[in-house]
């Protein structure tokens, strides 16, 4: 089984859509390893937007991920798990995302686009590594 990190963004907890997205995910067949509800403090989003710092969008991103509640979970099943919940997304813009994807279905801009999912196994491994430093396999 492989692992890959979804986190829930402020506006799919702010419009009622976490228990839609997550369903989404089990219905396809992947499992919930670990979730948890929180809020992101600076620290942990210069740990998982490292690659961002720096950049002219940072602080938005940053007030955005942490303006209220995400859901951040880990999710497993076989083969690339992370390609699978990046395709269910949809793109990064709404706009743009095909119909039946999360995005494509309930986004609305392309700063506020309801869930973020892992690019990669090793992002994957790294990420929830940063918000689940403890979690083991079973």
């Amino acid at each position: 089984m492989e692992r890959t990190l979804v986190i829930c963004k402020p506006d799919a907890v702010e419009r009622g859509l976490v228990g839609e997205i997550i369903g989404r995910f089990e219905r396809k067949g992947l499992r919930i390893a670990a979730a948890e509800l929180r809020t992101l403090d600076r620290d942990v989003l210069a740990r998982h937007y490292a690659e961002h710092v720096g950049k002219g969008f940072y602080d938005d991103l940053v007030a955005f991920m942490s303006r209220g509640p995400v859901l951040v979970a880990v999710v497993e099943g076989p083969g690339d798990a992370w390609s699978v919940v990046r395709q269910m997304m949809g793109a990064t813009d709404p706009m743009k995302a095909a119909a039946g994807t999360i995005r494509g279905d309930f986004g609305t801009m392309v700063t506020e686009n309801l869930v973020h999912g892992s690019d990669s196994a090793e992002s994957a491994r790294r990420e929830v590594a940063v918000f689940f430093p403890g979690l083991r396999r079973e």
